[in-house]
């Protein structure tokens, strides 16, 4: 658990002009856009990007390769965004986290959207919540925090979430570290105790080397513990729809195939 010490601070950067939309739960024509919909929950879409594995390793630093590091990595950054060492051995920088929602993510409904202004203030997500607000965050909104070495991706999702009021559960979401190659784009996702800073710091400042992205946590099984109770019904809702759907296209192609049949024998001379 992260102290009061190490939790992230935000620069806020939005990089889209596009409008948030969102709809209350209260709206019954609006219910089935509340959380993932079936067609693109279940189902594994192509990539056009590669993905890495998982979990990959990175050095141990000592202490004086740690503050080389850091010194190189302070003299090729054009803003005041450094790396600081600190007395213990730990170290304190930004990452920038770009993110990338294609699913409207769900605040309390009692609260109005969180604007620019809420989340510098840092409100915080309600404990108690009954009723739910389906809510689209700006496309490709850049985030900077400050976080700690020992700053786990985990406790990154979570802060982001907390800052936005989001009371999805964070299992829901994965930090990703993409990477650009001979013109290829990577992506890997991070694990749990995965510390972003250090990652920075190996990589250095360029954006092509790596960066973070929050995406969906969209992995080839479904975890469904991960969904509480009203999301589970109104996935069975969706199926039910989509297999009525499928069954009155499959009656109406027979019937149509039925129906040409006939008239083709109608129109054969007897004989």
């Amino acid at each position: 658990r992260m102290g009061e010490a190490e939790t992230p601070s935000f620069e806020m950067t939005w990089s889209s002009t596009t409008s948030s939309g969102y709809c209350s739960q209260e709206d019954s024509d609006s219910e089935l856009e509340q959380y993932f919909t079936a067609r693109t929950s279940l189902v594994r879409r192509p990539r056009r990007d590669q993905d890495e594995p998982v979990q990959r390793e990175t050095p141990d630093l000592s202490q004086t390769e740690t503050e080389q590091k850091i010194k190189d990595y302070n003299g090729q950054i054009n803003s005041n965004l450094f790396m600081s060492l600190n007395k213990d051995g730990s170290y304190t920088g930004f990452i920038k986290v770009q993110l990338k929602l294609v699913r409207p993510v769900s605040v309390p409904s009692s609260k109005k959207p969180p604007s620019l202004q809420d989340a510098r203030r840092g409100t915080g997500r309600s404990t108690a919540v009954r009723r739910r607000t389906s809510f689209y965050l700006p496309k490709d909104a850049i985030k900077h925090l400050h976080v700690l070495s020992r700053t786990r991706a985990r406790e990154v999702i979570e802060a982001l979430l907390r800052k936005f009021m989001v009371v999805d559960d964070p299992r829901k979401f994965a930090l990703f570290e993409r990477t650009e190659r001979h013109g290829q784009v990577y992506f890997r996702k991070l694990s749990d105790d995965e510390q972003p800073l250090k990652l920075r710091l190996l990589a250095g400042p360029s954006e092509k080397a790596l960066s973070f992205v929050l995406k969906e946590n969209d992995s080839g099984e479904v975890n469904w513990d991960a969904f509480s109770m009203p999301e589970l019904h109104n996935f069975l809702r969706i199926l039910q729809r989509e297999e009525e759907e499928h069954l009155r296209q499959i009656l109406q192609k027979y019937s149509r195939c039925r129906q040409k049949i006939q008239e083709a024998l109608h129109a054969c001379p007897l004989g």
